[in-house]
This record gives structure tokens, sequence and C-alpha cells, in this order.
């Protein structure tokens, strides 16, 4: 079996599997300085872009092409890709279809689709800096008493991940200096509630959502999750992990996604609801989380798909209920340093990831003592979260 992987910054996450299934590996990158350049059968160092590694998927004879992408550019490309590989050449090609990815990749599609769908998510309205604009002007929209956001609201565009371009404006000052650098805004109203996320796989029609991951509260600073503390599974008091599993399910299955979905939502206590925020039509950066709750590895059943024995029926059978932490640590000066594996092994186990000065820490345990225990033997201070 000959798998064409595209990007090489993701892959030391699922070489053991790779190795483990016997599989021919040819890896498509367009940064000869990239990670993990070493660790595949054969490296080609490519153009940016789809039609080079398209190209050597046809010439290479590969069974499957698998993107390894956790960033939004390159998705809708992706899914060009493959509509023509695999109508014209019959390669499968792990990943969302261009339609998902439009979805996905822009937050007006992603809002205009929740709405086709009656999927309950929070306020909204597209606003302009130009008073000569057709769509309303920031300031005045605010100000109008029929308008249903209030402040504090969120700030957003149309394009961008990693919180770029995110604001939570408390008052008029703060649209009018988020216009300084922006003409054109999504304006949402701010929820007070807790930010959770699902990934989901899909593949041949089928689906599975796995862990409920919580990403902390929402705040008023705008604080990126990647900067908090993060667990699995939520229990937020008032929440339904089954509900929002099932939200999660029922949003990728409109869509129409393959590979690996996550979705975004937000709890709000006060009132029960649950608001759907965004959807990720790649690898999440919740993956580590949901290995170690689950038991399941997002990106080893991609391989599965790949290989044409994904079952739907045997993930859910496979799945586990662990209680699991991540940690954002900085530079990790615990014990076994040299933590170089990227799996989960037991009930009590730990892995180490993200770049350097960035990296995080996570954590499974059978429950939330022997988890904490764990972070204790480990020398990180929970109390700063």
């Amino acid at each position: 079996m000959k798998i064409l992987f595209i990007g090489a910054r993701l892959y030391h996450g699922v070489v053991d599997y790779v190795q483990e299934k016997g599989i021919n590996s040819i890896m498509s990158e367009s940064n000869p300085d990239s990670p993990n350049l070493k660790l595949p059968d054969k490296v080609h160092i490519m153009p940016r872009g789809m039609d080079a590694p398209m190209e050597l998927a046809i010439k290479e004879h590969v069974d499957a092409v698998l993107p390894l992408i956790g960033i939004d550019g390159p998705l809708m490309d992706v899914g060009k890709m493959k509509n023509v590989l695999e109508k014209e050449y019959g390669i499968p090609v792990v990943a969302s279809n261009e339609s998902a990815a439009s979805m996905a990749t822009s937050k007006i599609k992603t809002k205009d689709f929740f709405a086709k769908n009656k999927i309950n998510t929070p306020s909204y309205q597209i606003i302009s800096n130009s008073k000569n604009s057709d769509k309303t002007h920031g300031t005045d929209f605010l100000a109008s008493k029929s308008s249903k956001i209030k402040f504090p609201c969120v700030l957003k565009q149309s394009e961008g991940q990693g919180g770029v371009g995110i604001m939570v404006a408390k008052n008029k000052e703060d649209v009018e200096t988020y216009f300084q650098k922006y003409d054109e805004a999504i304006i949402e109203q701010f929820i007070d509630g807790f930010e959770i996320s699902v990934e989901v796989l899909r593949w041949n029609g089928k689906s599975v959502p796995l862990a409920v991951v919580c990403k902390g509260k929402t705040t008023l600073k705008c604080l990126h999750p990647l900067d908090k503390m993060k667990y699995a599974p939520a229990d937020i008091p008032g929440l339904s992990n089954e509900l929002a599993r099932d939200l999660a399910l029922k949003i990728t299955n409109l869509m129409g996604s393959e590979g690996n979905t996550d979705v975004d939502m937000i709890f709000e206590p006060s009132s029960g609801k649950l608001y759907a925020i965004e959807m990720n039509t790649r690898p999440s950066g919740t993956r580590y989380l949901t290995a170690a709750s689950s038991d399941i590895n997002p990106l080893n059943e991609m391989v599965d798909m790949a290989l044409g024995k994904w079952d739907v029926n045997d993930v859910k059978n496979r799945m586990k209920n662990y209680y699991s932490l991540e940690i954002p640590v900085g530079e990790f000066k615990g014990p076994n340093c040299d933590n170089s594996s990227q799996n989960f092994t037991g009930s009590d186990s730990w892995v180490v990831h993200g770049p350097k000065n960035y990296e995080r820490v996570t954590i499974r345990g059978k429950d939330q003592k022997s988890t904490y225990k764990t972070a204790e033997m480990l020398k990180i201070d929970l109390n700063k979260f």
C-alpha cells in the first residue's frame, strides 16, 4: 500500500502507525527546513499548492492521498484536487471536498450555513467602516435600538484562524479602534460561557463524534484556547456531552465533510443553550486531548480511511472514557524530558508536544484525581490556570 502524505509538520503524530501497517510512505512538502522530513520512505520538496502533489500522486500510482494540513489556506485547493483524483483517477483523498471547505474557511458562509439549517448560533451582522457601503455601519448598528447585539460583542474577519482578526469590543471606542485596521467585520454577540469542541470522523457517509473538549471560559480579553488549560470530557454543570456530540455530528453530516472535522461551540450556563461557532475541516489542535480521552487517534483513523479499512462501528467499540488535561507550559522542564513518543499508553500516560517555547503537555488518567497526580509528578503548577 502506497500513500502520499501532503505536509510534514504533523507527520510525527502518525509515523508509528504508518510503519506498523507496513505502508510505503511518500511525502510532499514545500518547506525544505520542515521537521519530520527524515521519517517517510521518500520525500519530494515541491512548490506550494496542490498541482505538484496531484501530479506526484498520479506519477507514483499511489493508492491514496492524505493531506496533513493544519491551516485553512490550502483547503480549497485540496478540495479541488480531491475532485480530480477521485473522479478521474480513482485515488481517494482523505479530506473534505471544495463545498465543505468553502463553508468552513469563510466565517460568513459558516453563519449562512447555520442560519439555513436552523442551527443555534450567536446573533450576528456584517458591518462596515464606510458610510458609503451598502452594509450597516458599525457604530450606527450598535447604537440602533433595534439591534439585538449589545456590548460586549465579538468582532472578527471572515477568514483567518488562531485568533487573528478577533477582538472583544466592550464599547464604541473599541469598535472604532478595530476599524482603524479593518474595513469590514462580522459582529457577533459575546456569549458568557465555556468554549467546547468535538472532533468528528466521517468517511463514505459514516460518522462518529469523539470526545467533548472544554477549552475554558470565554473571556473579555479574547484569550486564545492555546493559552488556556483544556480538559476532556467537558464536565461542565448543565452541559450534556451527548447533546454536544449530537450537534457536532449533525453539522458534519449536513456539510458532507470527510476525514476529520472539528466543530467549535459555546455553552451558556445561564440559559443552558449551546451555540455553534465554527467548524474546521482539517486535523485539529485538540487531537491530543481527543486521543487521550477517547483512545481514538484521529490521524491514525485517517490512515485507516486511506487504507479502505475504516469501520465506524469498530471505532465506537474501541472508544474509551479517560480523563485528560492539556496544559500550556512554554518550555517543559519536568522529568523524562525526552518524551518523543506521540502516543498514549495505558490509563496513566502523558505526551509533550508543540514547537519550542510553546510546548504543551497532555495527560491521560483513569479519573481526574489520577490525572492531577500525574501533573504534580511532572512539576506542573495547575493553580496558575
